[in-house]
């Protein structure tokens, strides 16, 4: 055969490549020799050149006297077959070892990056709603973050959902069985006071009795909720704002992002379980624990009799009204668990950062646990119920 130009005929350089004509016009190219790192590209350099010069019909690669290579020979492929797509040359490198094969489809698997003009543009509302949150700031981010706990719910209804059973039935038994001691105090408490200051008055008017009425409405509807909630926010919330906020300080949460684990899912989605699922529970705790308080005191201090209160309670408080405060602590519940771990997610990578949010966790469950509250008298009073 008649020999074109030689590519490294140098003797210092281990790699080398010879172009040969072949039929139709298409040129042969045989690799000799070790091609790796700088030598395998000094090489590679000059057999383009060469095959510029020859303007060939087509390309063949044949590798019998290739002796090794590594990423230096598919750099020069890769550059081989960009010239030869751009000509329009058909490339035939069916003679390549399997490996170099492989690596140098998976080099042509990677897309390239679309010109900024070239770019398919989101759609209209998805643009709008990314600058938006863009511009929110924090409710920026309580808007995303409420966003993907709703899709972390659609996931746990389909049985999709990524996270262990065993850290939703811990976090029952912290936040349920753990809370009753001093949401039973708290109530009790309440209890009390309500009777205190409903006997203070109704004594002026002979109506005593009615303090049955007070404290049975106002534990149900309102302050078993309310006061529960406010509880479960100073020791459920914090606690999470804290455990995610030292995640948070240790690149847990990264770690979990970087397995391709839903940190919502796997962290804030069993919290919100067990929150609303206990919330209720202990709703109804407290209710039958602050009316016992109005109890002791219609009782001991009014002088009423055990009868008569207890029939005044069962006549004044129906089903209705325990109803209104169930739902009540389920959303309390809901909302008290997200405002902690969205605190924890949001802290800074410090001891000062886990401090802060443990601080804004409280803060904000209790102006939700108010905010929605007074939401709920608003809707109730428009529904006449």
């Amino acid at each position: 055969m008649v020999g074109l130009p030689t590519a490294s005929a140098n003797a210092s350089v281990t790699a080398s490549a010879s172009l040969e004509p072949g039929a139709g016009g298409v040129v042969v190219v045989a690799l000799r020799g070790d091609w790796r790192r700088s030598e395998a590209l000094r090489a590679g350099a000059q057999v383009l050149g060469d095959l510029r010069a020859a303007k060939p019909a087509g390309v063949r690669v044949e590798a019998a006297g290739l002796e090794g290579w590594d990423s230096g020979l598919i750099a020069v492929l890769v550059r081989l077959r960009a010239y030869c797509a751009d000509g329009g040359i058909p490339l035939d490198i069916a003679a390549l070892p399997a490996g170099a094969a492989r690596l140098l489809a998976l080099a042509s698997a990677v897309p390239e990056r679309k010109a900024a003009h070239g770019a398919a543009r989101a759609p209209l509302l998805a643009r709008i709603g990314e600058a938006s949150l863009a511009r929110a700031g924090r409710l920026g981010g309580t808007v995303r973050l409420l966003g993907q706990v709703v899709l972390a719910f659609s996931a746990f209804l389909r049985g999709r959902a990524r996270y262990r059973p065993e850290d939703l039935w811990r976090t029952v038994e912290e936040t349920g069985a753990r809370a009753l001691p001093i949401v039973g105090i708290i109530t009790l408490l309440i209890g009390l006071i309500l009777a205190f200051i409903g006997a203070v008055q109704l004594e002026q008017f002979g109506a005593s009795i009615y303090v049955a009425d007070l404290v049975g409405l106002a534990m149900t509807r309102e302050m078993a909720a309310v006061m529960t909630a406010i509880v479960l926010a100073g020791r459920t919330g914090a606690a999470f704002a804290a455990q995610l906020g030292t995640m948070q300080g240790n690149e847990e949460i990264d770690a979990l992002e970087t397995l391709g684990i839903p940190p919502v899912e796997f962290l804030v989605l069993p919290r919100m379980l067990a929150l609303g699922l206990m919330m209720p529970v202990l709703y109804v705790y407290g209710c039958f624990i602050g009316l016992f308080g109005g109890f002791l005191v219609g009782t001991g201090m009014l002088h009423l009799s055990v009868a008569a209160y207890v029939d005044r309670t069962q006549a004044s408080v129906h089903m209705d009204d325990f109803m209104i405060g169930f739902v009540k602590s389920v959303v309390f519940g809901l909302v008290v668990a997200f405002a902690g771990c969205q605190r924890g997610i949001e802290a800074g990578r410090s001891a000062a950062g886990v401090g802060l949010a443990t601080t804004q966790a409280v803060v904000s469950a209790i102006v939700y646990i108010i905010a929605i509250d007074a939401l709920f008298a608003v809707l109730l009073n428009v529904l006449g119920i």
